[in-house]
C-alpha cells in the first residue's frame, strides 16, 4: 500500500531540492497561465464563451487542475517537500475532476435557490445586493461547503488505503479521520474565510465569477491538503528520524 504521508527515510540532499526548484518552477509556470488567460481580454473572453458552452467540461479541467494543484500545495507546506509520486496523485485528480461535476451544479442551485427565498420573503434583503450574495454564501457553505470537504476527505483516505476503486469501507473510514483537525481547521475555515470569499464572489457579474471559483480552488485544495497533512504529520512525529548532524 502507498503511504502519503510527509514520512522520508532520508533527510534532504541536493539531487532533492533542485528537484524541489524544479516543480516549484512547474507549479508557478501554470498558474501563470492560468492568470494569463484570465488578464488577457482576447483569451479571457475565450474562456468565459467555452465555459458558458461547456459547463460541465470545464468544470472538471478548473477544479481539477487548480485543486490538485492546491491540494499539492498543502502537502509541500506541511512536509517541507514537494511529494508527485507515491500519493496516487491521479486518483486525487479525479475525485477534484468530480467535484467540479458538482461545483458547476451547485453555484447555480444556490444562486436561484436564494434568490427563490428572497422574493417569497423568506429572507431579508431582497433587491439588495450585498445581503444577497451574503445569504448565497452562507447558505453554499454550511449546507454544501463543509460536507463537501468532509467528502474530499473521505476520498483522500480511501486513496491512501488503496480501496478508491473498491468496495468502501465506510464506517471505518470515517472512524479513522481526524475530526478535532478536520473541524479546527477545515470548518473553521468555512466561517473566517470561506463565507467573506464566496460573498464576494457573488457580489462579481456571472462572468466574472467563474474565474473567481476557478481561482479559490488552490486555496481550497492547499486548504484541505494541509489539513490532511498536519493530520498525518501529528501521527509520525514519534517516528520520524531527525536530520540533525550525528543524529
Amino acid at each position: 500500500m502507498q503511504n502519503s504521508s510527509c514520512h522520508s527515510s532520508s533527510c534532504p540532499d541536493k539531487s532533492s531540492r533542485v528537484s524541489d526548484l524544479l516543480i516549484w518552477a512547474a507549479w508557478l509556470a501554470m498558474l501563470g497561465g492560468v492568470v494569463a488567460i484570465l488578464a488577457i481580454e482576447k483569451t479571457r473572453a475565450g474562456f468565459v464563451t467555452a465555459t458558458v458552452n461547456h459547463p460541465y467540461l470545464m468544470g472538471m479541467a478548473k477544479i481539477g487542475l487548480l485543486g490538485t494543484m492546491g491540494e499539492l500545495l498543502g502537502g509541500r507546506v506541511a512536509c517541507g517537500r514537494w511529494r508527485l509520486t507515491g500519493i496516487r496523485l491521479w486518483q486525487r485528480a479525479f475525485v477534484w475532476v468530480f467535484l467540479g461535476i458538482l461545483f458547476t451544479a451547485i453555484f447555480p442551485l444556490f444562486s436561484y435557490g436564494v434568490d427563490g427565498l428572497l422574493a417569497q420573503g423568506l429572507l431579508p434583503g431582497f433587491g439588495k445586493s450585498v445581503p444577497t450574495a451574503i445569504w448565497k454564501s452562507v447558505f453554499l457553505n454550511i449546507v454544501f461547503g463543509f460536507p463537501m470537504m468532509v467528502f474530499h476527505r473521505f476520498t483522500d483516505t480511501l486513496i491512501e488505503k488503496g480501496k478508491l476503486f473498491s468496495a468502501w469501507p465506510v464506517v471505518e473510514t470515517y472512524k479513522s479521520i481526524d475530526w478535532g483537525n478536520m473541524f479546527r481547521i477545515v470548518g473553521f475555515a468555512c466561517i473566517w474565510f470561506w463565507i467573506p470569499a464566496q460573498t464576494m464572489t457573488f457580489l462579481l457579474p456571472p462572468e466574472f465569477r467563474v474565474m473567481s471559483a476557478a481561482m479559490l480552488a488552490i486555496v481550497l485544495g492547499f486548504i484541505l491538503g494541509l489539513s490532511k497533512r498536519l493530520s498525518a504529520k501529528k501521527t509520525e512525529s514519534r517516528e520520524r528520524p531527525s536530520c540533525k548532524p550525528g543524529l
